[in-house]
């Protein structure tokens, strides 16, 4: 699939020039920086956040009559629980209020369904097992928005409930004693883009300031919000922004003995926004994929180094089941693509005969990816005639919006405009498969191409290690603020050769000038096979510094790439 560059136009040098000069920085680096829209006057709080760049947390919606609430049962001793998500956004959120409101000498335990049996939310049965426990109190993490039904049979059972949350409401919130998210209506709070971690943050800050409480007994808490909101995929800016860079930095520090055994466990020395994407979230995620959820929460709060250890041994073959159902299930959905001729439709719906339900997600990801086109699949079980489903879908298709039109054909659905999960009769497949389609076509996405974002067009001969250890004052990277994509033209292929079984790309180019600069294209094995020595090339990708053998050099992380004109 061939992809657009799309360069920034208008590029404002005036403004670079006012950046560079009043923070001393290269020219490369304020050029990234007014390519996100940061000003002069923006760039201290991007570059150099501090705790003092947190908004009031009483702006939030219904702040004050949760924190009011809370503080009551924490004077009253009241049984209370937390109810969250077996994602790491839940996990982490029920981990810092719980920790927190333990310290605060609160009775506090946790809930969190099983994604293959309950799936995500409230659900009725949980709450009745939760009242029936003596708890006079419900607050839920990372969730609740929706669950109206839920929380008024929680007052029939003598239960009040305080929803957190930071998804998009329905038409009507729940009748809860508090909502807090910034995704209301009525919202006034200065951000709307907060992790469920982060609202739990924000809650946190709340009472500490209520109860007139040191700094630290929220800012303590840092590391594990950035790990949630990093994993959560919410766009890194404005207070995102200010978590994730001061939590990364307690990260390197941590006292969470959980999570310094699961960075122990995966070898990394220096942990970035990259190592909690690839590296420490899988793992955590992979519980609640494969039904034990407990078992990451058991970890984060775990107070013993022995007990963190082995749980995080637990983790990595939880998340090594996780890959090996991955592969075999996107193996098998290779096959039915090329045996169906799917390759020529204009989105990939499949079913398939046990296929692991906590898994299907991250297929449907990688498929989408490959083929640049919607993807839903399907898991059916012998034992029941309900199918439960994952979908994922490309820049300009929105996926919940297609649903919509099909819910005559399905059981339930939930998600946004790129992600979705679904549930269907088993008769009901081919029915819903022709509809999409329809849909689909109707939508006219085929001349809908994947961007590549370019930052710049650099010449290797000007590169210095000092200016590419520069960009890493913009991290943390992540949605709404990616890993700066630079271009380099009319490059000759000096070595080129497909690495682990032919799965990665490995090159050297040289310039006119003869200065050499290496280049790694993980997952672009293929073009081994495309491109031969001598060929000349323009490359888009990150700068990095790789070090090998104690020997530093400037690398390019390839992204895409084609011959020269």
């Amino acid at each position: 699939m061939s992809k657009k560059w799309q360069y920034y136009n208008d590029v404002n040098e005036e403004e670079i020039k006012k950046i560079q000069e009043k923070y001393k920085i290269n020219k490369l680096l304020a050029t990234v920086l007014v390519n996100r829209n940061i000003t002069a006057e923006k760039a201290e709080i991007f570059l150099n956040p501090t705790r003092n760049d947190f908004y009031n947390p009483f702006n939030m919606p219904d702040m004050k009559k949760a924190v009011e609430r809370i503080i009551d049962a924490i004077h009253k001793k009241e049984k209370v629980v937390i109810y969250g998500d077996y994602d790491v956004d839940g996990i982490t959120s029920i981990t810092v209020l719980k920790s927190f409101l333990k310290d605060r000498g609160l009775n506090v335990s946790e809930y969190i369904p099983n994604r293959l049996s309950e799936g995500y939310g409230l659900n009725k049965e949980a709450v009745r097992k939760i009242a029936n426990d003596g708890n006079t109190l419900m607050i839920t993490v990372d969730c609740g928005i929706t669950g109206v039904e839920e929380v008024d049979y929680a007052k029939t059972l003598g239960m009040e409930t305080i929803v957190t949350d930071h998804h998009e409401p329905g038409e009507e919130i729940p009748n809860a004693i508090a909502v807090v998210d910034c995704k209301r209506k009525d919202n006034e709070y200065e951000f709307r883009e907060l992790a469920g971690v982060g609202v739990v943050f924000k809650l946190t800050q709340a009472i500490s300031k209520r109860l007139s409480l040191d700094e630290k007994e929220y800012l303590k808490y840092l590391d594990i919000v950035s790990l949630g909101t990093i994993s959560d995929i919410v766009p890194l800016v404005d207070e995102n922004r200010v978590i994730t860079k001061l939590g990364l930095k307690l990260v390197a520090c941590t006292k969470n003995l959980g999570l310094k055994a699961i960075i122990e466990e995966i070898g990394m020395k220096k942990v970035d926004s990259s190592v909690v994407s690839f590296g420490v979230a899988p793992r955590i995620n992979a519980c609640g994929r494969m039904g034990f959820a407990n078992e990451a929460l058991k970890l984060l709060l775990s107070t013993n180094c022995e007990d963190a250890k082995n749980l995080a041994q637990s983790l990595k073959k939880y998340n090594n089941d996780r890959q090996s159902e991955e592969k075999k299930i996107f193996d098998e959905v290779l096959i039915q693509i090329k045996k169906q001729k799917l390759e020529d439709e204009n989105s990939i719906i499949l079913a398939g005969e046990n296929w692991h339900s906590g898994v299907i997600g991250i297929v449907a990801s990688k498929i989408t990816e490959m083929f640049f086109k919607p993807c839903i699949l399907i898991c059916l079980q012998n034992d029941s005639n309900i199918g439960k489903g994952s979908g994922r879908s490309i820049p300009g298709f929105d996926l919940h919006e297609a649903l919509m039109k099909c819910q005559d054909v399905l059981e339930g659905f939930g998600g946004h405009s790129m992600a979705v999960g679904l549930s269907m009769k088993k008769q009901n497949f081919d029915n819903f498969r022709e509809k999409f389609y329809k849909i689909v076509e109707e939508a006219n996405i085929k001349d809908v191409e994947p961007i590549i974002k370019i930052d710049s067009i650099l010449n290797v001969n000007t590169i210095s290690k000092e200016m590419v250890k520069s960009l890493n004052l913009l991290e943390p990277f992540g949605e709404a603020n990616k890993n700066p994509i630079f271009v380099f033209k009319n490059l000759k292929i000096d070595s080129i050769r497909a690495l682990t079984e032919g799965k990665h790309l490995k090159l050297s180019l040289k310039t006119n000038q003869n200065t050499y600069i290496d280049a790694i294209g993980f997952n672009m094995g293929n073009l081994s096979e495309e491109y031969k020595i001598g060929d000349k090339v323009d490359l888009a990708g990150n700068l990095e510094i790789n070090s090998f053998n104690d020997r530093n050099s400037i690398q390019i992380n390839l992204k895409d790439m084609m011959k020269s004109i």
